[in-house]
């Protein structure tokens, strides 16, 4: 059984950092995609960034490029997402998610991923 087990959330003041995990077991994303998304209280979710193995393409989010990156530890079998400059405008609910199949991957940030994590809160004061 896939699982996709998220850690690392917490509170934060506003330009601080955090760097979340997302340990997947069960199964291996090695030509698949891996991504991080967000919701927050009354919106719906959204895509923060994504790494698509086997395409060869990392993706971001408008809102995060340049503070958020994406990376993952192959021999770990884990994604991480290191957030730099954090605003209260980040504050959600972070989950992760992955799939393997191409045609949902090459458009991983508009998340219509298979496999989904519990999620981990991120919480960023002013």
């Amino acid at each position: 059984q896939v699982q996709l087990v998220e850690s690392g959330g917490g509170s934060v003041q506003a330009g601080g950092s955090l760097r979340l995990s997302c340990a997947a077991s069960g199964y291996t994303y090695s030509s698949g995609c891996m991504g991080w998304f967000r919701q927050k209280p009354g919106k719906e979710r959204e895509g923060v960034a994504a790494i698509w193995f086997g395409g060869g393409f990392t993706y971001y989010a408008d809102s995060v490029k340049g503070r958020f990156t994406v990376s993952q530890d192959n021999a770990k079998n884990t994604l991480y997402l290191q957030m730099n400059s954090l605003i209260p405008e980040d504050s959600a609910v972070y989950y992760c998610a992955a799939d393997d199949t191409p045609r949902r991957c090459r458009v991983a940030l508009q998340g219509y991923l298979e496999v989904w994590g519990q999620g981990t809160l991120v919480t960023v004061s002013s």
